[in-house]
């Protein structure tokens, strides 16, 4: 698709950016047919071709309006349309550009402004932990829509205290600690049996992603920065990669190299983090050999039928695909991926479901029905994910117990009480 920049974009490294991304777009239509807002809404301009034509238009001199600013608000960036386009478009660059450019021109209402600072400044603080226990304790007392975005309290459980000489790096996250301790925990735990000590880094933060995609790029970056101060003694000191176990930091961990490839200082650092960044799941066989003969039958018998729900930033994000399944199936878990729409986004899309409720609502029914039918006639015993926002947001529209898979594992280990 060619794009004549406008005179202000011509020089900017965005405007650049953005017209080798809309080079490559032949506006074939392919990415409407897997986009959840479009099949929702069935508006052109709430689907990926629709947002892409907004962008180009902002690009070449058109003044947005807040009908521009709601289209691509709408946006999950759930990237399904990427996994699609036979092109190649870098479709989530591009709305990252794009918001940026057009939040530059047209303001948002006060209510909205300080929805989203308070969403990208108290998510990622210290203080999200305490105010979240306080919400627990009155979580009884909470309406609906905010009971349903506070879980009830978990128990941790016990990290795991044996040195080994294989080691790796985990993130503790900002939410994941307040929200569903035992994830972290059964992670260690798991890779324990596995002979793999995990380990943690005091000064690492929020992965960055909370306030880059609420277009506090500059502040997203920053706690990237943190982060990679964080790591880097452990990383010289030979721990061989730094797993994720929430996709969604995950995703954003992989690209820190490509945020951060115009920073003199930290470029090559970034590249290098990116590079030793894996998903839990891609570790998955070498957990899955190390955990030989360490699971009771029994237990693994116990969790029965588990419908698993890949989040968006696993298969679309990472490009990474099946292999939860396969390798607990080979461990024995009767684990499936509903047979219906399993590319499409539960609702959740990090703030969105706050920011934009009713669309995320209607997602995660819509989700939540298909994998009530993963094992048809009867329903799942249990869901599993992979990352704490599609957890909490499943969990919100169904009494079914929604868990992250590798807690599942963790209770099927020998040494489990």
């Amino acid at each position: 698709m060619h794009t004549d920049l406008a005179p202000e974009y011509q020089s900017s490294a965005d405007g650049q950016a953005a017209a080798a991304i809309l080079r490559k777009c032949v506006h074939c239509g392919f990415c409407t047919a897997t986009c959840p807002t479009y099949q929702l809404l069935g508006d052109e301009l709430d689907g990926p071709r629709g947002r892409i034509y907004l962008m180009k238009a902002v690009l070449e001199g058109v003044t947005p309006t807040r009908k521009t600013q709601a289209h691509l608000d709408r946006c999950l960036t759930c990237r399904s349309c990427e996994s699609t386009c036979p092109s190649g478009v870098h479709y989530g660059e591009l709305l990252d550009i794009g918001r940026k450019l057009v939040d530059a021109k047209v303001p948002r209402p006060l209510g909205e402004q300080a929805l989203r600072w308070a969403l990208k400044e108290g998510i990622p603080s210290p203080l999200f932990a305490p105010a979240m226990k306080v919400g627990q304790l009155l979580r009884p007392l909470l309406p609906a829509s905010m009971k349903a975005k506070v879980p009830a309290r978990q128990d941790a459980g016990a990290w795991p205290g044996t040195a080994h000489a294989r080691k790796v790096l985990l993130l503790a996250g900002c939410v994941q600690p307040a929200m569903a301790p035992n994830i972290n925990s059964a992670t260690a735990r798991v890779l324990d049996g596995a002979g793999i000590q995990s380990v943690m880094a005091a000064k690492a933060g929020c992965c960055g992603a909370v306030k880059f995609h609420l277009n506090d790029q500059d502040g997203g970056k920053a706690q990237m920065r943190t982060n990679i101060d964080a790591w880097w003694p452990y990383l010289q000191d030979g721990v061989e990669a730094i797993i994720m176990n929430a996709s969604g930091c995950g995703v954003t961990v992989k690209q820190y190299g490509h945020f951060l490839q115009d920073d003199p200082l930290y470029a090559a650092k970034a590249a290098r983090v990116s590079a030793l960044t894996r998903d839990l799941s891609e570790w998955l066989p070498d957990i899955r050999a190390g955990l030989s003969g360490k699971l009771d039958a029994r237990r693994v018998a116990k969790a029965g039928a588990i419908a698993f729900h890949p989040p968006c930033t696993l298969q679309h994000g990472q490009q990474l695909r099946g292999g939860v399944e396969e390798h607990l199936q080979a461990l024995g878990f009767n684990i499936k991926v509903t047979g219906a729409e399993a590319h499409l986004c539960c609702g959740s899309a990090g703030t969105y479901s706050i920011i934009n409720p009713d669309i995320s609502g209607q997602l995660r029914d819509r989700k939540l029905g298909h994998l009530n039918h993963t094992f048809a006639p009867v329903p799942p015993d249990l869901i599993v994910s992979a990352n704490m926002g599609c957890i909490t947001h499943l969990q919100s529209g169904t009494r079914t117990p929604v868990r992250h898979w590798v807690e599942v594992l963790d209770e099927a280990l020998l040494q489990a009480n």
